[in-house]
């Protein structure tokens, strides 16, 4: 890679007849990605909803929206202990989706109008993400990196199912955030429209969803930097980044948050905490870029010191809990029985310890990038650009050992530096044809920028040395499991009384969708009470287990013994009710509802003895 030659950048500004071009080439990439989506999901669909629980639930909370729910009102009624939970996600996500259900809802029954929107939402999503990776590569190389960044891109939307029909969580538009972001930031001209969007698009991202925290934090400080280093000829930028970016925080918090809630600081949402300090950041950054730019470098850093102490005193004072894991305060209990299987969730080690033969696909291209931008800084090739870059790669990368879902910002922030480097080897290799290893490089550059790649030779390495799960009961126990989650399954369900429904949290949220009940328990951390009462019942002897299923109004148990969640507790404690039913132990306050064909157990709870006698007589 030292011999890596930069590519000759041409036509890389934002002329009007380049702007036409990206946007045909765009189009084109992006249309055949939607087919080629669609001909490979449709054909196999089951259902029209993305098999994520958080698909389901988002559906669960536009339907509530249309229903009539009030904006402001984010509590799912029917989710949790007595009162609902108030779930910490964006309304910012529910309209789309809600009016392309309208729209559709005009010509086609409500379920086909459903389903018509849970298919076009991600796919429309996919011109955009295309669009900003393929901008990026256009500034960074011209037009020859902007189509390898396309590929490249293509390629990851197509092996993920975030733009997948069906996928409606709030994870792909920040995807789309975020590629737009670092298309943003590699302006070579370091334009004030650029930097207006990017400090836009940044609020946006925060108010949608707070995994995107901290990569902002460090897009706000490396457009701080930069002004401090630049001065006078960075001002446009930086003042517009700041305006936008404080501006765009203050409306999407009023818009979103309710009166009543304007001082209360949540850590998992967009909340007083971090509108305060985006908003005082950015008009910090503004004022200092207005004020202080024909200063001197020293002068400059000064000012920019004094403001950034400011912002962490304000930061430590007003929501010192978000400096840490939002998740740091779950009962223990959760963590064990519930954290600890949350994929997403989980640390590299425990990856490792999981499924090794993914962590080539979660974190090599991202590692590879990582080189390249340090190779390009060192060479002063593009430096900036390569430093913005590899400031977000380094972040996301420390994100995602912690917490493996931020591997996916990871592998895309690498696309562009990817992409510029994948070109570069090509123009070598097509000017020396007789040198071998240019050609080799190139090919083994491009192979090792595809996560797929890697995901596939972590299969096959798994396979051949014998160390993945064994494939026919792993597949066994999806199907036995995605059976209790099935709308045959909850149909049985449905036809029962209105009530409250124990069941594990994997189960919870195609409980709200398929039933009219109250679902005790789903995987979010903010429903702790319901989750952890459904935890204590499931452990529990017989006899405590009917005080917590009476304690929490539970009318109806949904009892699925091949779930992961239900085993390991069964595992835990043999004495258990989840344990005696697996055993076909069925305790007397039990009757056993007939679900044929399904291996989801559906049980009532039968009233206490002075129950039925009091409504005997009217009591």
């Amino acid at each position: 890679m030292t011999n890596l030659q930069a590519t000759t950048v041409e036509d890389v500004g934002d002329t009007e007849d380049n702007a036409m071009r990206l946007f045909r080439t765009t189009a084109l990439y992006a249309l055949a990605t939607i087919v080629l989506a669609l001909a490979i999901s449709l054909p196999f669909a089951t259902d029209y909803v993305g098999p994520d629980n958080d698909d389901v639930m988002r559906l669960v909370q536009v339907r509530d929206l249309l229903a009539g729910q009030n904006w402001f009102d984010m509590t799912q009624y029917r989710l949790g202990l007595e009162g609902g939970t108030l779930m910490h996600w964006s309304r910012l996500i529910d309209l789309p989706i809600a009016n392309l259900i309208e729209i559709f809802g005009l010509f086609l029954s409500p379920e086909r109008a459903e389903a018509a929107a849970l298919t076009a939402w991600p796919l429309l999503l996919i011109a955009p993400v295309l669009c900003g990776i393929g901008l990026a590569g256009w500034r960074l190389g011209g037009r020859a990196t902007m189509h390898a960044a396309l590929v490249l891109a293509t390629i990851f939307v197509m092996s993920m199912g975030r733009f997948q029909p069906g996928a409606i969580d709030h994870h792909n538009v920040q995807l789309v955030l975020l590629a737009m972001i670092a298309a943003m930031l590699v302006d070579p001209r370091h334009s004030a429209r650029s930097y207006a969007i990017a400090g836009l698009l940044c609020a946006l991202a925060i108010a949608i969803g707070a995994e995107t925290t901290p990569l902002v934090a460090v897009v706000c400080i490396v457009v701080a930097l930069r002004w401090a280093w630049h001065g006078e000829i960075y001002r446009p930028a930086a003042a517009a980044f700041g305006m936008s970016f404080a501006a765009t925080a203050t409306i999407a918090f009023f818009v979103t948050v309710p009166p009543a809630l304007y001082r209360q600081v949540t850590c998992d949402n967009l909340s007083y905490g971090y509108y305060a300090l985006a908003t005082y950041g950015g008009a910090a950054l503004f004022l200092v870029a207005s004020l202080a730019s024909g200063w001197s470098g020293r002068a400059r850093l000064a000012a920019l010191a004094i403001a950034g102490g400011v912002l962490a005193g304000a930061a430590i004072l007003i929501a010192p809990n978000c400096l840490r894991n939002p998740l740091a305060d779950l009962d223990p209990m959760l963590i064990t029985f519930w954290l600890s299987s949350v994929t997403e969730a989980q640390s590299i080690f425990g990856q490792w310890h999981y499924k090794p033969e993914r962590l080539g696909a979660f974190y090599l291209p991202g590692l590879i990038a990582i080189v390249v931008c340090v190779f390009r800084t060192i060479r002063h090739d593009r430096m900036e650009a390569h430093l913005t870059l590899l400031a977000l790669l380094v972040t996301s990368l420390a994100i995602s050992l912690v917490q493996v879902r931020g591997n996916v910002f990871t592998n895309l922030l690498a696309m562009p530096p990817l992409a510029l480097a994948i070109t570069d080897l090509r123009n070598r290799a097509n000017a020396d044809t007789k040198n071998l290893r240019l050609g080799l490089g190139f090919a083994a550059l491009t192979l090792a920028s595809v996560s797929t790649v890697w995901a596939i030779a972590g299969f096959l390495v798994t396979t051949v040395t014998g160390q993945g799960l064994p494939g026919g009961a792993a597949s066994m126990a999806a199907i036995s499991e995605s059976d209790c989650e099935s709308r045959r399954s909850m149909a049985v369900l449905a036809t029962e009384p209105v009530g409250v429904v124990a069941a594990a949290s994997d189960l919870g949220a195609e409980i709200l969708r398929y039933t009219p009940h109250r679902a005790l328990s789903a995987p979010y951390h903010r429903n702790q009470g319901g989750m952890l009462t459904e935890l204590h019942i499931g452990l529990s002897a017989p006899k405590q287990a009917e005080a917590f299923l009476r304690g929490a109004g539970v009318t109806l148990l949904a009892f699925c013994p091949s779930n992961g969640q239900v085993r390991s507790l069964a595992r835990a404690e043999p004495e258990g009710l989840y344990a005696r039913l697996a055993a076909g132990d069925v305790p007397p306050y039990l009757q056993q509802v007939q679900n044929a064909g399904s291996q989801l157990q559906i049980y009532r709870v039968l009233p206490e003895a002075g129950d039925t006698n009091r409504q005997e007589t009217g009591g």
